[in-house]
């Protein structure tokens, strides 16, 4: 990165600042000529500025050339009236800068976030084990408690997946037979699990 203004004196840098701001409204006007000027004025003061903020010396290369592109192509909304082009220029430079220190800083927050989020799983495996667990034996031992007519035919039409039909001629059974033992067993299993009986 070019160097700064030196340690010249108190007039020199009034002179500078003049200077810059002519210079500035000339680069607006499209001066390529005025624009090396002005790069030579303020490179080594938004170089600095800028690793003041980024502290990484290629970053703050890269964010001090965005900002001297960025003061080619804005030049026109520069205002003299305002204040001086180095100002205006060390503005832009500290935006710039603090802009990237944010974007790095949210990068490395949303990788965090992925990280753990990718490591924990989406549910609690072994709580979902564990009730799942409890809950085949709260059936087994409700399905202890009906008669061996209603078991088989629970059985077999909810764990085998037989139709009532089905289970009737399994059994060799009435199907009417096989509808009540069913709603019996069914009912006396529905109030098992749920505490009643």
């Amino acid at each position: 990165m070019p160097g700064g203004t030196g340690s010249a004196p108190c007039g020199r840098r009034e002179g500078q600042r003049v200077e810059a701001d002519e210079l500035l409204v000339l680069v607006a006007g499209g001066d390529q000529k005025a624009f090396e000027e002005l790069y030579g004025l303020v490179a080594g003061p938004v170089y600095g500025l800028v690793k003041r903020v980024v502290r990484d010396p290629a970053q703050s290369e890269e964010v001090s050339q965005e900002v001297l592109l960025e003061l080619w192509r804005s030049a026109a909304r520069f205002d003299p009236g305002r204040g001086s082009a180095l100002s205006w220029v060390l503005t832009l430079a500290h935006r710039r800068a603090v802009d990237r220190v944010r974007s790095a800083r949210a990068a490395g927050e949303r990788e965090v976030r992925e990280a753990r989020r990718s490591h924990s799983p989406a549910f609690d495996q072994v709580s979902e084990e564990v009730e799942a667990g409890l809950e085949r034996e709260s059936v087994r031992r409700c399905l202890g408690r009906l008669t061996d007519l209603q078991r088989q035919s629970v059985t077999l039409a909810y764990y085998d997946g037989l139709t009532y039909r089905e289970v009737a001629e399994q059994l060799s059974l009435p199907l009417g037979t096989v509808k009540t033992r069913m709603r019996d067993g069914l009912t006396r299993l529905r109030a098992c699990l749920g505490g009643v009986a």
